[in-house]
């Protein structure tokens, strides 16, 4: 058989293959008679041994049921249709990620285990990127996969002391950079209007002065001064460039209107 063979996406192996499985058993009964309703999975993987070889010896799992398989460019809407829970996809391909994206924009519900991921920090780092919900490294075995699937299910992630450094040093980078294009406390709850009047704060103008340019009372300047400060959480209005600045924020535009 050729290993670049195509086979149709979602199907089950021929009845001939020595990979066939049943997928369709029964929940298995749980040892004190209770019921255990087994996790329902979709695989994809545009490498059909991988593929069907999987289907084959997770449907053996009591715990696992085997939804449909295929490729990679198996529709989205066929992994939604087909009910599962989990979707186990093979990253070995930028497609893989694609795909499990394309599948959750669908369905946020469903968990996704990323398989043959190297355990290297741009992939691991690509596959949290990606929201999924575990993942197997290449030398992985089945019952790391049956355990990785299980952990998803639970909203648990298991990973090395290694992948935890990536993932702890990749989260304390995005916030400092989330820290540093922060905008001033308050900012971006000023109105159009007590934009103007910091505008014209920064260039000198006192309250009469701006009052006078905007056409506007006095009165009406003062009050618009107080929700400035109340806003920006700040006491006087000579600070308002200060904490502009040390916040982030680009400095008020010059806009000075003649006054008389």
């Amino acid at each position: 058989m050729s290993s670049n063979a195509s086979f149709s996406a979602g199907r089950h192996a021929p009845p001939h293959s020595h990979l066939t499985a049943s997928h369709a058993s029964p929940p298995p009964a749980e040892p004190d008679g209770g019921s255990l309703i087994p996790i329902s999975l979709f695989i994809l993987s545009d490498v059909r041994l991988l593929c069907e070889g999987l289907s084959s010896c997770l449907a053996r799992q009591k715990c696992l049921r085997i939804a449909g398989h295929g490729d990679l460019a198996t529709l989205p809407e066929q992994v939604v249709d087909s009910g599962a829970q989990v979707l186990l996809v093979d990253i070995a391909t930028p497609q893989g990620l694609q795909q499990s994206a394309a599948c959750r924009a669908l369905t946020p519900a469903l968990k996704v285990v990323a398989i043959a991921v190297a355990e290297a920090e741009q992939d691991i780092l690509a596959c949290a990127e990606a929201g999924v919900s575990g993942f197997v490294l290449r030398e992985g075995s089945i019952s790391d996969v049956v355990a990785a699937v299980r952990n998803a299910m639970r909203d648990e992630l298991v990973c090395s002391p290694k992948v935890a450094a990536a993932l702890f040093g990749r989260l304390a980078l995005l916030s400092a950079r989330t820290v540093t294009r922060a905008p001033a406390a308050g900012v971006d709850t000023l109105t159009p209007r007590e934009h103007e009047i910091i505008r014209f704060v920064g260039e000198g103008l006192s309250n009469k002065e701006i009052a006078r340019a905007l056409r506007i009372r006095n009165s009406t300047v003062k009050n618009h001064m107080h929700n400035v400060l109340s806003k920006l959480q700040i006491r006087r209005r000579g600070e308002i460039s200060k904490h502009l600045h040390a916040n982030g924020a680009p400095a008020p535009a010059s806009s000075r209107i003649q006054t008389r």
